[in-house]
């Protein structure tokens, strides 16, 4: 291994870079987070993320490898810097971004400033959860969308929530305007277009908004291009994963229409789907003692909606019981829907408002984050060293199921909008 010095900082490599080179031994006297420095192709990997296993150190490309661990990966790394992977003190950065350096600027805010566009059913929820349980999380929250008159309602009457003999700070509601739109810590998305309509025949309702929910969040996407923004990029709209990799190149092409990765990163953009799919599993699990230990043992994975996995148990994963959970999780929406109203309550408050929460407060959640060439739900955390994904020793039956749905994803066409 290489180790380097920039302004103060440490850090090291399996690289030789033109950086002042120090020894390992004033390396390992430093106390504070150290920047692991790797090479990687950003259309296909993260520009930056917390190392929170020496793995994570010899990658030659992202895709699933970044949540299952390997029984045969072989780390030499020293002892020194696998206790610091232990601390969540090693942050990796991708130095194929020529924007490298920002990265090691990276903080977090102490109290969020977040903006949401699309205050329909979906956002409007999602808004009135986060009214309340964003007490000492969010500073505010702005309001940005196409009907004047809902904003102004909405403004008056978050506002009117009001917890009288409470010293906690509830976030302040307001209007903003497009171009105020990414002043903000986390900008969240949705914004949706041609939902169908109750009782229609439709057996993955998302797909079917994919094509002009697209056309909306690119649009967005380079707005956050030109405002230079390096907050989070929070897309909850339908279909989650795929909208969320739209804004990642839609935001990096110039001009020409060329990628030069100067926009959003990868790990600025995440996908806020998944969370409602764990809980309706969790909801079923109940109703029968086989699978009553998936909320304490069971995981999630994949995309909100076709390619969804739920594992029973990572402990004792039975194929059988994850197969009816993961068919009941899928088609609890189409369960809604026929009691003749749309299926967006837990959506917005299970995928939205609590997991949008809980990543501020970096605490772990379900959501989607870039791996490889998709964007992918699973188990993570936002921590002050970057992204932080779970990684499991996956039974090989559950990672042939999730490398399908890899697979899948892969194939869905995000590059024309």
């Amino acid at each position: 291994m290489f180790f380097y010095k920039l302004d103060d900082i440490v850090l090291f490599s399996n690289f030789n870079y033109d950086l002042d080179e120090i020894s390992e031994t004033e390396a390992m006297s430093n106390e504070n987070i150290i920047y692991f420095l790797n090479r990687l192709n950003p259309l296909n990997s993260r520009k930056m993320f917390c190392v929170s296993h020496p793995s994570l150190l010899y990658l030659e490309e992202e895709n699933i490898n970044l949540i299952n661990i390997s029984n045969n990966s072989e780390c030499k790394t020293p002892l020194w810097i696998m206790d610091k992977t232990n601390d969540r003190k090693v942050i990796g950065i991708n130095t194929n971004y020529s924007n490298w350096k920002e990265s090691i600027n990276y903080t977090l805010p102490e109290s969020w400033k977040v903006n949401i566009v699309g205050l329909g059913d979906v956002g409007s929820t999602l808004l009135i959860g986060l009214k309340l349980l964003g007490t000492n999380t969010i500073d505010s929250i702005g309001l940005y969308g196409l009907n004047k008159n809902n904003l102004q309602r909405l403004e008056y009457e978050m506002n009117q929530i009001i917890d009288p003999f409470s010293n906690e700070h509830m976030p302040e509601i307001n209007i903003v305007e497009e171009d105020k739109l990414f002043d903000c810590d986390m900008f969240v998305f949705c914004a949706s277009k041609g939902i169908p309509p109750v009782g229609s025949n439709v057996s993955d309702v998302r797909m079917i908004q994919f094509q002009e929910n697209a056309k909306i969040v690119s649009h967005y996407a380079r707005k956050a291009r030109h405002s230079s923004f390096k907050g989070i990029f929070a897309v909850v709209s339908d279909p989650v994963d795929p909208l969320c990799k739209v804004s990642f190149i839609s935001s990096n092409k110039d001009e020409n229409g060329n990628l030069d990765f100067l926009g959003l990163s990868s790990d600025q953009i995440r996908g806020y789907g998944l969370g409602v799919m764990n809980a309706r599993a969790i909801y079923y699990s109940q109703k029968d003692s086989n699978t009553k230990n998936y909320i304490n043992e069971g995981r999630a994975f994949g995309p909100h909606g076709k390619g969804l996995i739920i594992a029973n148990s990572i402990n004792d994963y039975d194929e059988e019981l994850s197969l009816i959970l993961t068919n009941k999780a899928i088609n609890a929406n189409i369960d809604v829907r026929n009691t003749g109203f749309k299926p967006y309550i837990a959506p917005a408050l299970s995928s939205g408002a609590l997991s949008l929460i809980n990543t501020m407060k970096g605490n772990w959640n379900y959501s989607s984050t870039y791996m490889g060439s998709i964007f992918m739900g699973a188990k993570n955390r936002l921590t002050k060293s970057g992204v932080e994904i779970e990684m499991l020793h996956l039974p090989e039956q559950l990672l042939s199921k999730i490398e399908n749905t890899y697979k899948d994803l892969n194939d869905i066409d995000c590059f024309k909008f």
